[in-house]
Order: C-alpha cells, then sequence, then structure tokens
C-alpha cells in the first residue's frame, strides 16, 4: 500500500509539472505574439528615390529637390597600413601602382570610402547627412577592428551635396545667358547645359533646356533650398512660351492669342505677295 501510494503521489505531481509546463508555454507564445516586431529605422531604409527636400520657388510655391549624392571628409588621427587594412577587410580594393588609397564599400548604409594612409578618409555615395556621419563612423569602427586607434573625435565634414529638381517647364537658355552673362555660361557646342555660379549661397546650378537643374557644391540642405529659391524667378522670366512638343516632355500651355495670329497671317500674306510681285518681275 505504502508503494502504491507513493507512485500515486509521483503521478499527480508529474501531471502538475506537464500542466504548469504547458501553462509557461502557452503565455510565452502569447507574449511573444502581443509584442511588435522591430521595424527598421526609416534613415535606413534602402529609397531608390533617395531623400527629398521641398524649397520654396520664391512665387509662392514649392519645389522639390531630390539629393542624389554626399561627399564627406574624416581624419582618423593615426597612420594606416593599407596593404594589412585590405587583408583583413571584405569588400575592399586596393592597388598602389593605380590609387594610392584602399577602397572600402559598405552595404548599409550604402557607402563608398577612400582611406589612405594617412589617416584621412573620403565618403561617398550617400543621400543624406545622418547616412553619410554613420557611415564613417563605421569606417572608423571597422579600421579599429583590424588593430588602428583612431582618435575619439575624427573631423567629420560635408564638402559638397548634389541635388536635382525639375522646374516643369522649358528654359530660354540663350536669353538667360545674354542677360546674365556675368554669373552665366553656355557653350552648346562643348556642353548642352547652362552654367550658373551663384555668389551667395556659393552654389553652381547645370541648367538644361528642358528644365531639368543639377545643383551641386553646396555644403547644407539649407544652401540647397535657398539657393533654389534664388533661380527660380529668373529661370520662369525666360520660360519658353511657344514650343513645339517634344515626345517624353510635358509642354506648358501655349498662349492662345487670336489678334496675333491674325497678325502673323497678314504678314505672311504679305510677304507671299512680295515674292509674287518679284517673281514677275
Amino acid at each position: 500500500t505504502d508503494i502504491n501510494s507513493i507512485q500515486y503521489n509521483i503521478s499527480i505531481e508529474d501531471s502538475k509539472c506537464e500542466c504548469n509546463n504547458n501553462i509557461h508555454i502557452e503565455n510565452h507564445t502569447m507574449t511573444s505574439s502581443q509584442e511588435p516586431t522591430p521595424q527598421r529605422p526609416s534613415s535606413h531604409a534602402p529609397s531608390l528615390a533617395g531623400s527629398v527636400i521641398e524649397a520654396s520657388d520664391g512665387l509662392g510655391g514649392t519645389t522639390l529637390i531630390r539629393l542624389q549624392n554626399i561627399s564627406s571628409t574624416a581624419n582618423l588621427g593615426v597612420r594606416l597600413d593599407l596593404k594589412q587594412i585590405a587583408l583583413r577587410c571584405r569588400n575592399t580594393e586596393f592597388n598602389p601602382r593605380r590609387f594610392a588609397a584602399v577602397i572600402m564599400r559598405l552595404r548599409e548604409p550604402r557607402a563608398t570610402a577612400l582611406i589612405f594612409a594617412s589617416g584621412k578618409m573620403c565618403v561617398t555615395g550617400t543621400k543624406s547627412t545622418h547616412n553619410s556621419s554613420l557611415a564613417a563612423k563605421k569606417f572608423a569602427y571597422v579600421i579599429e577592428r583590424v588593430g588602428f586607434k583612431p582618435n575619439s573625435f575624427i573631423d567629420f565634414k560635408v564638402q559638397n551635396i548634389v541635388g536635382t529638381c525639375d522646374v516643369g517647364f522649358p528654359i530660354r537658355l540663350e536669353g538667360l545667358v545674354y542677360a546674365h552673362s556675368t554669373f552665366a555660361s553656355y557653350e552648346p557646342e562643348l556642353f548642352p547645359g547652362l552654367i550658373y555660379r551663384l555668389v551667395s549661397p556659393r552654389v553652381v546650378f547645370l541648367i538644361f533646356v528642358s528644365g531639368k537643374i543639377v545643383i551641386t557644391g553646396a555644403k547644407t540642405e539649407l544652401d540647397l533650398s535657398e539657393a533654389l529659391t534664388k533661380i527660380y524667378p529668373v529661370l520662369a522670366d525666360f520660360r519658353k512660351q511657344n514650343i513645339t512638343p517634344i515626345p517624353g516632355i510635358s509642354t506648358p500651355a501655349i498662349l492662345s492669342n487670336t489678334s496675333q495670329k491674325q497678325g502673323g497671317g497678314k504678314n505672311l500674306d504679305i510677304l507671299n505677295d512680295r515674292q509674287v510681285d518679284t517673281e514677275e518681275v
């Protein structure tokens, strides 16, 4: 009887343990299902469109500027052995006969760095200043893991920001370069775009007849927006009005002035009459 009672008690305890384990597993699954899944930060999310800045056009409207590339520099403050870095790091290229720097690439954020033996580094390929700073810190961490101790302050600076925008209307480049010859240069035989150098902020525009603009030379996003705010009213003054439709380009509404059309028709009639008189003579 004692043995039977002991076996009975053991079976009861085992069943209690199984019930407790099942309850614990169910509670764990419920809490895990209720917890939200971690999302990637928006700054690291890949975007084909790139970062977009909304700038005022100086006429009461807004225009979007799309950041295409940001170039920045950093100084690690320590001499580097480029051959050792190239051998121990992934995604690197080093050919001292062609270029005296290690080319290192990151996947997240997508960036490329030129690392020199003096400890100086150029970071390019990012589309926001935050990602550029983050990439510089990651490159410094990779070099630290190789065995070189960089300074805590790497002297990060943004050197150039490149952006593009579309004003939405074609532009008379010949009239623009004639009126602003001090700041603009236009050689269609060499390059199809007009080069406009703004003094303040110190920014360079590449203006094309289709209305597409490339902005370069800016140090901050604020310089991009201020430069576009200053140049947009000038471009609006040299907007093409009567143009032939081009496939793939949205043409603005052509001003319909019947009086001008009639006057143009009369002038054509007069020219035709003169041609007939000269032929008769």
